[in-house]
């Protein structure tokens, strides 16, 4: 499985970089360039193709589509790489910053005491300019006393994690429910008061079972969907 994910981004980065009508490679070319099976390129394409970034031609081969205007928070993990994967430039704003112990509710979503400070930080999250997400991050300040402003503008928080404090996540548990946005959060995401967005809560693990991060965001319904794919026995 790793093969294909790693074969379905990278052709989707070169899809979104070549003209609407080009023809993609052939499968065996395909199978060369990226040292993968028929099998695995025969499964990436045929995703491709349902996201609708190809379209295949009998007897001629495979030619690219315009691409999805919608995003898919399938197995969302990082906003950064996802928007990358797809050929899109990520851009990120820090709305607001600080460190607290209040709503207490958030502690327990962190499971620490309600004495305890964390972390709280609002960002809203752009591919190539057009605004996409506005989410809350809440972090331990405990263990994470570095993580500062400065820092999020420079580097994604999952490359700190991994780079500062050699943390990988383990798990993520995600909930998802629609909900509308408010006249300050419309403002911030430049759609209208009490439009529908699909709310993400967010949950990361590491491999202790500790957690490190509770994200709170609202997703453009217009923009994002969402995917799920499974084998029944």
């Amino acid at each position: 499985m790793a093969l294909y994910h790693e074969l379905l981004n990278a052709l989707k980065k070169e899809v979104t970089k070549m003209d609407v009508g080009a023809k993609l490679p052939s499968e065996r070319q395909l199978c060369l360039d990226h040292d993968v099976s028929r099998t695995t390129v025969r499964s990436a394409i045929a995703e491709l193709e349902k996201s609708g970034y190809v379209e295949r031609l009998q007897g001629k081969g495979t030619f690219v589509s315009r691409p999805p205007k919608r995003q898919n928070l399938s197995n969302y993990y990082s906003f950064t790489d996802q928007t990358r994967s797809l050929g899109k430039t990520p851009k990120t704003i820090i709305l607001d910053f600080n460190i607290t112990n209040k709503p207490a509710y958030i502690n327990k979503n962190l499971g620490i005491e309600n004495t305890e400070s964390f972390i709280a930080f609002t960002r809203l999250r752009l591919a190539d300019d057009e605004k996409m997400l506005l989410e809350t991050t809440y972090v331990p300040y405990e263990g994470f006393e570095e993580l500062t402003r400065d820092l999020l503008n420079t580097y994604p928080l999952y490359n700190i994690f991994e780079n500062y404090y050699d943390l990988k996540i383990y798990k993520v548990k995600e909930d998802f429910s629609v909900d509308k946005v408010n006249k300050d959060q419309a403002e911030k995401l430049g759609i209208k008061p009490d439009t529908p967005v699909l709310k993400i809560k967010r949950t990361s693990y590491d491999k202790k079972s500790r957690i490190i991060e509770f994200t709170v965001s609202y997703a453009r319904a217009d923009i994002f969907n969402y995917e799920t794919i499974y084998y029944p026995n």
